[in-house]
């Protein structure tokens, strides 16, 4: 089942509710018209299902009012956001619409980054993976052009707070992402003496944890998993 399936499913198996199910019903208005049909209100959605879709709302929710930390949204950065959808994520058509639907109606919307995600961490206050790939995500965005501002610094770091999450890992993603592609070593944490054999365990370590089925056990939506 697509994301958009689900977030259709969930707006009327659990009425999500809060700003993320206000945004999610704004933007499928009338497609719920011509597709009420495929998902019955008594239809089985999983607790996971609900998440999955509160995660991609909220996320592209929180991706707007990054752009938007210093009072507009400028071209540049709704092409930035454009490209991450297309080359991060590998949605489809159909799904990359959804996501620019998302990004464009939280943008003018008034409610606040710190509601969006005060109401996911909320939902997912029982999987803090889903909560650190969230904010990493976050973080990908707003180093995309190899700067990170002092508006979107503070929200990066209010998110900290709200999620409950190690106050390490803002600098800690910081350094990393600043990190110049052309040093691989860093990057992978292995230096330069290190032997072939202790570089590869290290190496597939990272792979495994990284593997589409280890991400897909931690909650995390498919769409979001490169394989």
């Amino acid at each position: 089942m697509s994301f958009l399936n689900s977030a259709i499913g969930a707006m009327i198996g659990f009425s999500l509710g809060g700003p993320i199910g206000a945004l999610l019903g704004g933007v499928i208005g009338s497609k719920l018209g011509s597709r009420k049909s495929s998902f019955s209100s008594k239809a089985t959605y999983t607790s996971n299902q609900q998440q999955q879709t509160a995660f991609f709302v909220a996320l592209f929710a929180c991706f707007a009012k990054l752009a938007k930390a210093d009072g507009k949204v400028t071209t540049d950065e709704v092409e930035k956001v454009d490209t991450f959808i297309k080359e991060r994520f590998k949605f489809d058509k159909e799904q990359r619409l959804f996501a620019i639907k998302v990004f464009n109606k939280a943008k003018d919307d008034s409610v606040t980054y710190e509601e969006y995600a005060t109401q996911l961490s909320n939902l997912l206050s029982l999987n803090k993976n889903a909560l650190v790939v969230f904010y990493e995500l976050l973080f990908e965005l707003a180093m995309s052009d190899g700067v990170l501002d002092s508006k979107e610094e503070e929200l990066l770091k209010k998110t900290i707070i709200i999620f409950g999450l190690d106050p390490n890992l803002f600098t800690n993603l910081k350094s990393n992402l600043s990190v110049s592609i052309s040093d691989p070593y860093k990057a992978l944490g292995v230096t330069k003496d290190m032997s072939f054999d202790e570089i590869k365990k290290i190496y597939l370590k990272k792979r495994k944890e990284f593997h589409p089925d280890s991400l897909i056990s931690k909650g995390l939506p498919e769409e979001l998993i490169e394989r």
